[in-house]
């Protein structure tokens, strides 16, 4: 019987939410007034209530992909857009049509894309959702053409550079997990999301 090696991925560790909150907070609970949480039953953005309060960014549980994902939408979103609940999105859970589908995915490329590149800075593995297992199992719907619009979309930002905060936040993620890879510099392709 042949020995087969197990080869350690990185420490679990290393992707708890925590340091991503930490992180987070130190670039924005000032500057913003916004705050990064975990622990929530879905993703919500709460505007704060009042004069001196914070601004709260709340993400799934303690899952590592949902606060990067939340926080993408942060990053995106201007100044109109974070002083509205959830940003002033829709959304539509498991079980959308085409159309909502479509829909979903026209906002959801850039957030993805930005995400990708916060995976990126940690050393975490990206990968797209269309957010539709039911709808991808059907064969109604092909999810290629969403992945080759976030890829498009990432390689956009390696030409005009990333948003203000979302590159802030990148350089405090390469600082925080040790990597140092100039966001210009990133190799971005199909076969990495896949």
């Amino acid at each position: 019987m042949a020995m087969v090696e197990k080869v350690p991925g990185p420490p679990v560790e290393l992707f708890q939410s925590a340091r991503l909150e930490r992180v987070f907070n130190a670039c924005f609970s000032f500057t913003y007034n916004t705050r990064l949480c975990g622990g929530a039953d879905e993703p919500l953005y709460l505007p704060a209530a009042a004069a001196g309060d914070y601004h709260l960014l709340y993400y799934r549980q303690d899952y590592f992909a949902s606060a990067l994902h939340e926080v993408s939408h942060w990053c995106i979103a201007g100044m109109q857009r974070r002083a509205q609940l959830d940003f002033g999105y829709w959304y539509a859970p498991e079980g959308r049509s085409v159309a909502q589908q479509l829909a979903f995915e026209a906002v959801e490329r850039k957030p993805q894309a930005l995400e990708w590149y916060f995976s990126r800075a940690c050393g975490y593995r990206f990968r797209v959702s269309a957010d539709n297992l039911e709808l991808a199992n059907s064969g109604a719907h092909d999810v290629a053409a969403f992945e080759r619009a976030v890829l498009e979309q990432a390689l956009a930002w390696q030409r005009q550079g990333l948003p203000e905060r979302a590159a802030l936040f990148y350089r405090a993620l390469c600082r925080e997990f040790g990597t140092a890879v100039p966001a210009a510099q990133l190799p971005f392709t199909l076969a990495a999301i896949r």
